[in-house]
């Protein structure tokens, strides 16, 4: 499809079907097309905004493609120019143009032939800009590496152990002691070097892995936090046929993998995103037996349950943490109200608790009060079914104890995603859309249609808000403005388009990046270096 067609349908005209003749030909020539990328939507992005990638392509073919390929419709040659340019290998003489008073003649046939004469050289300008990019992301271009790992460069690893054959991406990832933890779809956990990407070791998520079973190509829970030297993670135990115990929380060590304790849970996986596990500056609370309505903090050191509490019947409660404290955020039968009890680490008992309007569940905490957002599983009322959900925060004073209402200062859709990060609360939409929002105020920072398909949780570093796409596309926003001002294309090994789940969200070590993406894979980039 010609870039017309994706910015300005109402221009579509027959110069379409000359740019689509010049990519049919790229892709006989050379197996690809000029625009390729991980998605559909990253490869519209190119068709209209990046120069066609013509490496490989026989050079008696590049005056005539390149000529097709040209972004300006009015650029394009006709297919009376191009039968001409085949048949003597040149373009037709133009024609002189009747000049309007005071200005200079037009003549977009002159132009054409000058880009054909110039369509060699600007192929080797676009292969010295591709090496150029490759060198900006190795960090060859610039100064001292700044505060990377010692021995960092640019590296791309995909964690291929034969013994396990799923073929989703990672959940999430985290660094810690010198190396790389990720997990999802099939693995417990496997360690990076931080540094050249070697991996350390690779665990499957089942400590008896069934081969009949696995592959399946969905994302689980992942990398469920870290404290200390561990990482948290779970174990599936279904091959040994252990009814009430199928899943088990483990406590890694990072360095080794070695499993440091395990607590059955029961036949639910634990998640975050379903608040069934909240890990804390003291441990990690988790739900487990029959029923999943019992929680307990595990002691970091060995796992053992500190306390035991029973969640609420009747309602439906989420474990959740901010700011390291941990929360039990319940919703009642009715989405009529919400109460949100601080959790006493030594007992589980409610250190306070308050009740608030609505159905909704907790973001997080910026300086001396919760964020709430509306729960996305429950409207706040039967008028508000057709309009967007997200239309007010509300804002948990903690010294009081008092809710604050704020009115957003336009609507989100149901589709965005809440993310608070740094103070600021961002909705993430499939579309790759971010709008930044000030949590006291309700006012929009920014909007942007950023180039990410399907992102993941946004992550802040200094400088920059950054996105990934399940395929790998990194796209660093100001965070000032939300201008896309670097992104890094996507790869996408091995990644079914079809699986409809999210990228995994960036890691940031100093100024290294860590991007999870397609087949249990990472690539890495240097802050500096974008």
């Amino acid at each position: 499809m010609s870039p017309e067609q994706f910015s300005s349908p109402h221009e579509v005209g027959s110069a379409s079907d000359i740019f689509s003749l010049g990519a049919i030909l790229v892709y006989a020539a050379t197996r690809r097309g000029p625009f390729d990328s991980a998605s559909p939507w990253e490869t519209a992005t190119k068709v209209v905004e990046s120069e066609p990638e013509l490496d490989g392509l026989p050079d008696d073919l590049l005056p005539f493609v390149s000529l097709c390929l040209e972004k300006h419709p009015k650029s394009r040659p006709t297919p009376d120019e191009l039968l001409t340019l085949l048949r003597e290998g040149r373009l037709p003489d133009p024609r002189p143009e009747p000049a309007e008073p005071d200005t200079e003649p037009v003549r977009p046939r002159a132009r054409r032939r000058k880009l054909w004469l110039a369509a060699i050289a600007g192929a080797l300008v676009l292969a010295a800009a591709a090496s150029a990019t490759a060198l900006r992301l190795a960090g060859g271009e610039h100064g001292p590496p700044g505060d990377l790992p010692k021995g960092w460069s640019a590296w791309q690893t995909q964690e291929s152990d034969k013994a396990t054959t799923a073929g989703g991406s990672f959940t999430s990832c985290a660094a810690l002691d010198g190396g790389l933890v990720c997990a999802g779809d099939g693995l417990k956990a496997v360690r990076f070097s931080l540094a050249t990407g070697k991996i350390a070791w690779s665990l499957p998520e089942a400590d008896h892995p069934d081969p009949s079973t696995s592959g399946s190509g969905y994302p689980d829970s992942g990398v469920i936090g870290t404290h200390g030297h561990d990482v948290y993670t779970v174990a599936d135990t279904k091959a040994r046929s252990a009814q009430n115990s199928r899943y088990v929380f483990q406590a890694l060590d990072a360095r080794t993998g070695k499993v440091r304790w395990n607590k059955p849970l029961g036949q639910k996986k634990p998640t975050a995103v379903e608040g069934t596990v909240a890990v804390t500056q003291d441990g990690p609370i988790v739900t487990y037996g029959q029923d999943g309505r019992t929680y307990s903090l595990l002691d970091p050191a060995h796992g053992t349950p500190r306390w035991k509490r029973t969640m609420p019947a009747n309602d439906t409660c989420a474990l959740r943490t901010a700011a390291g404290n941990g929360y039990l955020v319940c919703v009642d039968g009715n989405s009529a109200h919400t109460t949100i009890a601080r959790l006493d680490p030594a007992h589980g008992t409610a250190r306070w608790t308050a009740t608030v309007d609505g159905a909704l569940t907790l973001a997080g905490r910026t300086g001396g009060r919760l964020v709430l957002v509306t729960s996305p599983d429950s409207p706040v009322g039967p008028e508000e079914a057709t309009i967007p959900p997200y239309r007010r925060i509300t804002l948990l004073d903690l010294a009081d104890r008092t809710p604050h209402v704020v009115p957003l200062a336009r609507p989100v859709p149901w589709s965005a995603t809440p993310t608070l990060a740094g103070g600021t609360l961002y909705f993430v939409q499939d579309s790759g859309a971010v709008r930044a929002v000030a949590p006291a105020t309700g006012h929009t920072l920014w909007d942007t249609a950023s180039s990410v398909e399907r992102p993941g949780a946004p992550v802040v570093s200094d400088a920059y808000v950054l996105l990934a796409s399940p395929g790998g596309r990194l796209a660093a926003l100001d965070r000032t403005n939300g201008k896309e001002v670097h992104s890094v294309p996507g790869r996408g090994t091995g990644l079914e388009p079809f699986t409809g789940y999210a990228g995994a969200p960036p890691v940031v070590h100093g100024d290294a990046v860590y991007v999870p993406y397609g087949t249990r894979s990472v690539y890495t980039v240097n802050l500096r270096a974008l």
